[in-house]
This record gives C-alpha cells, structure tokens and sequence, in this order.
C-alpha cells in the first residue's frame, strides 16, 4: 500500500540541512599550508578557491532542494521503489560536501588532480541529476502524482529534468580548458534553474 509523501519530504529536507552545514565545515576553514605569519588578509585571499567552491556548491545544493521542493509538491504517494530512487538521490546529495573539498584542494594541483577532481564532483552532481529524472519518472508512471496535474505539465517538468545531466556533463568538459571556469559554469547552471521553469512555485502569492 502506498503512503504520502510527506515524511520523505521531512527526511530530505534534513539531509540536504545537515549538507549545507557540513559543507560550510569542510571548506570554510584554514588549510595546514595558509599563511599565518602574513596576517589575516593574506591568510583570507591564500583559500579564495575554497570560498569559490563554497559559493558554487552551496548554489547547487541549494537548486537541489528547491527543484526536489517543486517536485514533491505535485507527489501525493509513495510506494518502495520511490523511497529508494530518493534514497539514491540523498546519497549523491551527502557526497556533495567530500567532492567540493577535493575539488577547492585541487584546483592548485597538477592537471591530473585537477581533472580527477573536477570527475569527482560532476559525478556528485551528475548522479543527483540522473536520480531526479528517474524519480519523476517513476511517479508519473506508478500515478503517485497528484490526479489533478496537467499530463502537459508533466511532460513539461520531465523535459527540464533531463536538461541537468547534458548540462552538467558540459560543464564538466570545460574542466579541460580552465578549471576556474568549469566551476563558474555550474554556477551559471544554477542561475539557468532559478529562472521560473514548468513545475516551478510561481512568482507571487495567489489569493
């Protein structure tokens, strides 16, 4: 028998919760070879990429959770193959917070740890992408949507879902150019998803 969705909803929320706060631990810290004798400023500007991958990731965890935000909204059941779907989609989440460490340690790396890390992190990213697509997937053909939802709609939301890998994908190719620039290209992915899509809250308040 399938049940509401709404102590999934509870448990995603927390973990997406404890994510950021890991997240903000892991990279907004001193590493062992920052400058300490040199002052503030100059301990601050040494971890600059550390705060970049902070602010990037942060961006897209935060993506995360309103697209997951958006889609629960339209889920009125859930059955066992959607609780692992979401499952699988918390792991990549909580895998967020190691793969930004490595990628904010390695960018002053060679080119292999470069690249090796920049993989890591769009395998987080790219495997949240994927499990979202196969969790709208799933509803809409189990019919754990809600009955009044628009079919339109709902190839509408499906279609912007399976943009995220391909876009994730792209970005990570340009880690081959400038691993500087791949990560500002995340970061105008996350702009891209904030823009009002199918499936999305609207813009003001209905009455």
């Amino acid at each position: 028998m399938a049940r509401d969705s709404a102590r999934v909803e509870a448990f995603s929320d927390a973990v997406i919760a404890i994510v950021l706060t890991v997240m903000a631990v892991e990279l907004l810290q001193f590493g062992p070879d920052t400058p300490k004798d040199k002052g503030l400023a100059a301990a601050l500007a040494h971890e600059w990429r550390s705060y970049l991958a902070y602010v990037i990731t942060f961006a897209i965890v935060g993506q995360i959770w309103l697209t997951h935000h958006n889609m629960w909204r339209y889920v009125v059941r859930v059955d066992q193959m959607l609780l692992v779907f979401n499952l699988a989609l918390m792991l990549f989440v909580a895998a967020i917070p190691f793969t930004a460490n490595q990628l904010s340690d390695h960018l002053r790396g060679t080119d292999a740890d470069q690249q090796l890390s920049a993989a890591l992190y769009v395998g987080t990213v790219l495997g949240e992408a994927l499990f979202f697509n196969l969790s709208w997937w799933w509803a809409r053909r189990r019919n754990l949507l809600h009955p009044d939802l628009d079919p339109r709609l709902a190839k509408a939301v499906a279609r912007r879902y399976r943009l995220g890998p391909l876009l994730y994908l792209i970005a990570f190719a340009v880690v081959f150019i400038d691993p500087i620039l791949s990560l500002c290209a995340y970061l105008l992915l996350v702009g891209l998803y904030l823009i009002r899509g199918p499936g999305d809250l609207p813009s003001t308040a209905r009455t």
